[in-house]
């Protein structure tokens, strides 16, 4: 899947010649689920959308609003979704996140909802993809909490043009206006005369994005724009896909294969610790990752556990110690001999009316 860069633009409205660059090859899909809130960003991807289409029998288009049922003015923004999705010629679904709300981590819990519900949506359309209205100033923001959260090189690349659904590995997820401000969405809604919401918790101090949006505007004045921090997302994107690359090569030779779920990896000890940091570090998640059932550990956890290895390897080398295990994200990671060894953890022991039962191995720090 490709897509058109399009050049540096004015401050004005969008062209529908931008518009086709930014979609891109996408709009060649059958069918679409636009992900609409209602509010400037989401609202100018579904009329920049639908004005594409205007002369043309595909794609479909669906948009989608959740509603999440945590404001009062929830069901009156989906309405509005609704009625200009209908003067628009664009199919229109509300979907309701039910049950209840977690007192806190809000934010992320609605996140997750939104996807799970634009999933669904998606393979009820027939689509194959999930258009969502994240802007540059989403990429600046994205990049600035990832290094608040003090993330790795994968971390500060942001978010991509293309990607997956969150948790559904089967619907892309797309977005097409990455690399456009939001003041040019706006340019583009008040050109067109297309009204909008304006949610309020997205200027509320409780939560981290609008704590850095105000953050942004301290930036800027200092010269770090939402444009030079999209940059270095794209640098780091960069570099992440020449490392992804390496480390391929890295396990073609140190771990070629064949590889059935359920079977341990076994590495060479020195040739693996000999690596450059980095890859090592990256082999060892891969394999954590694939054969743990626990997920995609922490960086500061394996940064520990990659530590411990290599201090254990020094010792082998020199004849001291020549054995070391760890757990990790449902792994566990052995240093015997010549050996590295990723296996599959023992189940947890269960809480006894004595105490916490002990493992026969220390879990990672």
């Amino acid at each position: 899947m490709t897509v058109l860069m399009v050049g540096k633009a004015p401050n004005g409205p969008i062209s529908e010649a931008e518009a086709a660059a930014l979609f891109g090859t996408i709009y060649a899909a059958p069918v679409l689920v636009l992900a609409v809130s209602g509010g400037p960003d989401s609202t100018a991807l579904m009329w920049l959308a639908a004005r594409l289409r205007a002369d043309l029998p595909r794609p479909r288009l669906v948009a989608v609003t959740i509603d999440h049922r945590l404001r009062k003015q929830s069901a009156s923004e989906a309405l509005a979704v609704r009625r200009l999705a209908k003067t628009l010629n664009v199919e229109h679904r509300t979907l309701r996140w039910i049950g209840r709300k977690p007192k806190t981590g809000i934010q992320e819990a609605a996140r997750n909802a939104r996807y799970r519900l634009l999933a669904e949506a998606a393979r009820d359309a027939g689509a194959g993809h999930v258009l969502t209205a994240h802007t540059l100033d989403d990429q600046a923001e994205t990049v600035l909490f990832r290094m608040m959260r003090g993330s790795g090189i994968g971390g500060l690349a942001g978010m991509s043009w293309f990607a997956q659904v969150p948790g559904a590995g089967d619907i892309g997820l797309v977005r097409p206006l990455l690399q456009v401000p939001k003041a040019r969405l706006i340019a583009t809604l008040k050109a067109a005369k297309v009204p909008y919401a304006v949610d309020p918790s997205n200027s509320d101090p409780r939560f981290t994005r609008p704590r850095l949006r105000k953050l942004m505007r301290m930036l800027v004045r200092e010269g770090l724009t939402a444009e030079r921090l999209a940059k270095l997302a794209k640098r780091a994107e960069r570099t992440e896909g020449a490392l992804v690359s390496a480390l391929n090569d890295v396990q073609l030779a140190l771990w070629p294969g064949p590889w059935s779920p359920g079977d341990p990896a076994t590495v060479d000890a020195r040739a693996f610790l000999e690596l450059p940091q980095e890859l090592g570090l990256r082999l060892l998640e891969r394999l954590v990752i694939l054969i743990g059932d626990e997920g995609h550990p922490e960086l500061g956890q394996l940064e520990t556990l990659y530590a411990d290895l290599a201090k254990a390897g020094q010792g082998l080398w020199a004849g001291e110690s020549d054995f070391l295990r760890r757990t990790l994200a449902g792994a566990m990671v052995t240093l015997s001999g010549i050996k590295l060894t990723v296996e599959r953890a023992p189940p947890r022991r269960k809480a006894t009316k004595a105490g916490v039962a002990k493992t026969p191995f220390t879990k990672a720090r």
